[in-house]
């Protein structure tokens, strides 16, 4: 889920009129459900929200984080901050710019599953660090955010996967296009797949519990197909694919029937 900063920013105009903080006292008040990494994810908007509010005064980006946070705690997996919706100075956009690339291709090859606490933290930190690099003016703190996105990368970034071990592409609700996050992901697939010798690679399509069972097989048919194309649109062979479809059969994160979990949402591409 995309939270397009400039709608908070509108918004904020209101904040005089009597509502100051009222998105900050919310998630204060709220209990976070979903999987741990949204859990932890809404714990770590709600420290950077309080922070902005109460120790910088800055109620804008307070009521902007805090709306991040809530979404977090509804059990959505929010999207890092797009840089287009902050006004970073030129110079420090090619690193911003190279450290959300790696962070997403990170969250969307399983960290948020394998190293939810972590992955939540440098997702925050990097949205931290965005914050404070577009205001510009407090030094310690962009080293502050940006050291901790560091620290919290170099422990969900594993090394590349080996054959059987999986990439994780991730797709919106009952949607099959590859979204520019997933094509973060395919091409470091590309990547690696040139680098390990052209290996058969399996696309294997999932889908979350919303839904009938039969809908469900033919939406991971359907998402594994659009997976394949993305390749052979790289310059796989149609011949080296194979591709297969469980429907939601396989959770990543078990949920109950009819449950919509984005990380379920998924086709798992590996190399045989």
């Amino acid at each position: 889920m995309r939270l397009t900063r400039y709608l908070t920013m509108f918004a904020g105009a209101t904040l005089l009129a009597g509502c100051i903080g009222q998105d900050v006292e919310l998630l204060n008040n709220t209990e976070a459900v979903g999987s741990p990494f949204t859990q932890q994810l809404a714990s770590e908007y709600r420290d950077l929200a309080n922070f902005e509010a109460f120790e910088m005064e800055d109620w804008r980006d307070a009521e902007f984080f805090a709306r991040k946070g809530l979404a977090a705690a509804a059990g959505e997996n929010v999207e890092p901050s797009v840089l287009a919706d902050w006004a970073i100075p030129e110079a420090y956009l090619p690193e911003l710019t190279d450290a959300r690339a790696r962070l997403v291709a990170a969250l969307n090859g399983g960290a948020r599953e394998s190293f939810p606490v972590e992955a939540a933290v440098a997702q925050a930190k990097f949205d931290c660090w965005v914050e404070q690099q577009e205001e510009n003016i407090q030094p310690d703190h962009i080293a502050a955010c940006r050291d901790a996105f560091y620290a919290a990368m170099a422990i969900i970034e594993g090394p590349i996967p080996q054959q059987g071990e999986a990439y994780f592409v991730f797709f919106d609700f009952d949607r099959t296009n590859i979204t520019p996050e997933a094509q973060t992901v395919l091409n470091q697939v590309l990547s690696d797949w040139a680098a390990q010798g052209n290996p058969t690679i399996m696309v294997v399509g999932h889908t979350d519990r919303s839904g009938s069972a039969a809908y469900n097989l033919g939406l991971s048919q359907r998402r594994a197909a659009s997976v394949s194309a993305a390749l052979q649109a790289g310059g796989v062979p149609a011949g080296v694919i194979v591709t297969d479809a469980l429907g939601e059969s396989q959770p990543l994160v078990p949920t109950p029937d009819g449950v919509r979990e984005p990380s379920n949402r998924r086709a798992e591409v590996s190399f045989q």
